[in-house]
């Protein structure tokens, strides 16, 4: 949350060291007193949580203070691993999983994961004047970033989109892939998948124009096919 929190960098990198610090004094068993560092500091006595994670995911949020829109997919996809896949690791270390392919499926959500959530909050970050996509993609197809601040809906603007939802889609595969290796007290923590497969389908439907209003609405199935998917061990 502090990206968005704060007008300044300067600030932002204070809290980050707050945070960075928290998790340091919690190893060492002397946590700040603030809420969430003291249940910080309870989960990781209970589960032994790995604090490569922790500050994997720290280190990842501060470097994205910077308001620059990554350059490639491929540094969208090292985000989205450092945090959204390390927050899986700790998730998997939590349900007492140590495996591998467990682990692989994990990274390939993650990516998916912050993929999506890139496109998803495109309309938001342009009211904000922010544009965040990958350079090289919008290069590739001659989008400019004053294109997405306009809403412009154009087959060239949709195309960069697709290109992006489908490097998510392809992640998604890969981490389902590894489904009769994984196993299956793993897939509660894999359940994301069905919001992410919503999105992705919702976003094909209206030919991957990132500003239809559709996009903006709740599924309000989304909690039946998560209890669907949960009883039939899938992710």
């Amino acid at each position: 949350m502090v990206k968005d929190a704060v007008s300044e960098k300067t600030i932002g990198l204070m809290r980050m060291q707050f945070w960075k610090d928290a998790v340091e004094n919690i190893y060492r068993d002397n946590p700040p007193h603030q809420p969430v560092a003291i249940e910080l500091w309870k989960a990781v006595k209970r589960h032994n949580l790995t604090k490569r994670w922790l500050m994997r995911i720290i280190d990842e949020r501060e470097k994205n203070l910077d308001d620059k829109a990554y350059s490639n997919i491929h540094e969208l996809e090292t985000y989205a691993e450092n945090t959204q896949s390390s927050l899986l690791y700790l998730i998997l270390e939590m349900l007492g999983i140590k495996d591998l392919h467990a682990d692989h499926a994990a990274s390939h959500i993650g990516k998916a994961q912050g993929i999506v959530t890139c496109l998803r909050a495109t309309p938001y970050h342009g009211s904000r004047r922010k544009v965040f996509l990958p350079v090289d993609i919008c290069m590739l197809h001659g989008v400019s970033q004053e294109d997405f601040l306009r809403k412009n809906r154009e087959k060239n603007v949709r195309d960069v989109i697709y290109d992006i939802a489908s490097q998510a889609h392809i992640h998604l595969e890969h981490a389902r892939s590894f489904h009769k290796n994984v196993p299956v007290k793993t897939f509660p923590a894999f359940l994301q998948t069905v919001v992410l497969e919503d999105f992705l389908k919702k976003i094909q439907k209206v030919d991957f124009d990132v500003f239809h209003p559709s996009l903006q609405q709740k599924n309000t199935l989304l909690p039946l096919l998560l209890y669907i998917r949960s009883w039939k061990k899938t992710y």
